[in-house]
């Protein structure tokens, strides 16, 4: 899923963007999907 804005100030560009990534956040509970991306973390020991 994409979020988007703009605004004719930076300001109103700023308060744009909150509202598109809370209507994103919303959307995607309603859709059942992850809010966040999903990683893992490994540390691989190598022997020289």
């Amino acid at each position: 899923m994409f979020c988007a804005s703009q605004g004719k100030t930076r300001e109103e560009a700023l308060a744009n963007i909150k509202e598109a990534i809370y209507g994103c956040i919303e959307a995607r509970k309603e859709m059942g999907l992850p809010l966040g991306n999903e990683e893992e973390i490994v540390e691989v020991e190598v022997a020289i």
